[in-house]
């Protein structure tokens, strides 16, 4: 059974940064599309940033050029770099594996979800 534990998060002052961690057990992880989602208080889950076994990555314009996503398959990890954070960053944030290949910005998309980690970021 497939399971995915986050970390990593906490409260960081705006323009710091924040590496949240992803580990995922399973023996199909290198195979399969990860994604990181983020859900703020009183709004929908939302996607943040998403990376193919292939290392092809894809981002929601508001982090593009601040967050970067990455992946260790011999170590079944993801990775979520997060610099120059803004107040708006705030949000409880999910790793989520996908079943089939390529990627999807879609939540409904994928399979497994982490339990979440949270991050705060201060004025």
């Amino acid at each position: 059974q497939e399971q995915l534990v986050e970390s990593g998060g906490g409260l960081v002052q705006a323009g710091g940064s924040l590496r949240l961690s992803c580990q995922a057990s399973g023996r199909t992880f290198s195979n399969y599309p990860m994604g990181w989602f983020r859900q703020a208080p009183g709004k929908e889950r939302e996607f943040v940033a998403a990376i193919a076994w292939t290392g092809a990555t894809a981002y929601v314009d508001s982090v593009k050029g601040r967050f970067t996503i990455s992946r260790d398959n011999a170590k079944n990890t993801v990775h979520l770099q997060m610099n120059s954070l803004k107040p708006e960053d705030t949000a409880v944030y999910y790793c989520a594996r996908r079943s089939m290949h390529g990627i999807s910005t879609h939540r409904s998309q994928y399979d497994y979800w982490g339990q979440g980690t949270q991050v705060t970021v201060s004025s």
